[in-house]
This record gives C-alpha cells, sequence and structure tokens, in this order.
C-alpha cells in the first residue's frame, strides 16, 4: 500500500464505520444521526482525487466499501427488537449506493478539475450525494422492490403520509430520503471550507 494513500484510507473507513453505528439513532422524525457522517465520505474522495489523482480517489472508495460490505455483514448477524440490524435489502441498497455514487463523484470531479477549485467538489458531491439518497432508498424501502426480500416486512416505510409532514402525500421513505438529500446537499456545500484548506495543506507538503 502506497503511504500517502493510508490518511484516506483510514478517514473514509472510519466515516464508513461510525455512519453504519450512527444510523442505528434517529435525529427528529425524519433523519439519524448518520446522515451527517456519511457525507462526510465525499469530501475524502475528492481531497484524494484532488491531491493524488483519481487512481488513488478509486481505492479509497474501494477500500470503503469493503469496510461497508463488513459492517453490513456484522450488522446481518445482530438482531435488534424488529429483526436484524441489517437487512438483505439495506446491505444491498448500502452497498450498491456507495459504489456507485462515489465512482460518479470520481469521474464528475475529473471532468471538472480544470475548473475554479471550488466546482469539481461541489457539483460531484452534490450530484453523487443525491444519487446515492435515490439509489439507497428506492432499494431498501420502495413496496416495488419487495422481491429482493419477500420475508423483509417494509410496509412501515411506504405508509402514507405528508412529504416532511407538511408537503404532499407519499410514502414515508420519501419523506426519509428528501431529508437524507438534503443533508447531504448541506454537507457538500459547508465541507468546501475543509476541502480548500485540506487540499492547500497537502498540495504544500507534496511541493
Amino acid at each position: 500500500m502506497k503511504p500517502h494513500l493510508l490518511p484516506g484510507i483510514i478517514a473514509m473507513a472510519a466515516i464508513v464505520v461510525a455512519s453504519n453505528i450512527l444510523v442505528q439513532f434517529l435525529f427528529g422524525q425524519w433523519l439519524t444521526w448518520g446522515a451527517f457522517t456519511y457525507p462526510l465520505a465525499f469530501l475524502v474522495t475528492d481531497i484524494m482525487n484532488r491531491v493524488y489523482g483519481q487512481a488513488a480517489a478509486r481505492r479509497v472508495v474501494l477500500a470503503g466499501f469493503v469496510t461497508g460490505l463488513v459492517c453490513s455483514f456484522i450488522g446481518t448477524q445482530i438482531v435488534g427488537e424488529f429483526g436484524p440490524l441489517v437487512t438483505l435489502r439495506i446491505a444491498i441498497g448500502s452497498g450498491l449506493a456507495f459504489l456507485a455514487a462515489q465512482l460518479i463523484d470520481i469521474a464528475i470531479f475529473n471532468r471538472l478539475r480544470d475548473r475554479a477549485w471550488w466546482q469539481a467538489p461541489a457539483v460531484s458531491s452534490l450530484v453523487a450525494g443525491t444519487i446515492d439518497t435515490a439509489l439507497f432508498f428506492t432499494i431498501a424501502f420502495s413496496a416495488g422492490l419487495t422481491w429482493l426480500e419477500p420475508a423483509n416486512d417494509v410496509s412501515w416505510a411506504n405508509e402514507a403520509l405528508p412529504l416532511l409532514g407538511v408537503g404532499p402525500v407519499g410514502p414515508l421513505w420519501i419523506s426519509l430520503a428528501v431529508a437524507d438529500g438534503l443533508v447531504k446537499l448541506s454537507i457538500a456545500i459547508v465541507a468546501l471550507v475543509p476541502f480548500r484548506i485540506i487540499v492547500g495543506s497537502l498540495t504544500n507538503r507534496t511541493t
């Protein structure tokens, strides 16, 4: 393993592990605490991409993906009040959403890397975060995909409720997805500050 990849791999693994733990704890009605840590994975990917290139970023993403698989496996073995903490649908949704979104983030960032410093991390994180949210919540909770895990009752997630409690009526999981997506979008903007600072520091060390 190349030494310069180690901090990124450790940071990515820590974010994935923390998010898998914190997702078990609610923050308000529509979110979990994991919603606030998981988007930092895009920050790590973008920093690695900017400083070391897309090949390095892909290796860090792969490490995060493997860490996520291990966390999902452990979660399937822990039985809570309503069954395993991680169902098959959640495991599939989490893995596919993470890998697809992170690779899309890298691709978009690379296309925009020669533009203003903020454009690549902002656009790539916004687009990838939206894709991540859409993939995960659809795979994990949509009534149309019950064939993925027939024994998993997701009727609770498809209960008809006003969007975020105030909008048009729709399945609960849509509200959860919208709330999650809004957090990702907000953190993508706020993360531009640490991105600028960390990239500047790492670039100065390597020059």
